[in-house]
């Protein structure tokens, strides 16, 4: 199994479930919504970085792209609907 990291959106609601049925087990998830949260880490253990565009602080989706090429990670840029965010899955798949 594998592990997320979600970067906007206050709430995800029924994100977490679409995201486990696609195999991520574990879910992390920052809001992205306050400037305090430019200076977070991506969390160790983490196979994919999806960006929900809509509900993000500029800075932070910068920091968060950066450390995703140190660590070549794959990144997902996204809007906040199941819709696009499985989409965006199938696309990496």
């Amino acid at each position: 199994m594998q592990t997320i990291l979600v970067v906007g959106g206050d709430r995800l609601g029924n994100i977490v479930e679409l995201l486990q049925e696609q195999g991520f087990r574990d879910v992390h998830h920052v809001s992205g919504r306050k400037s305090s949260q430019t200076g977070i880490k991506i969390p160790s253990g983490v196979h994919l970085i999806l960006v929900l565009t809509d509900f993000i602080n500029h800075n932070l989706a910068k920091t968060i792209k950066a450390q995703a090429k140190d660590r070549q990670l794959p990144i997902l840029f996204c809007k906040r609907s199941c819709a696009a965010i499985s989409k965006a899955l199938h696309q990496v798949a």
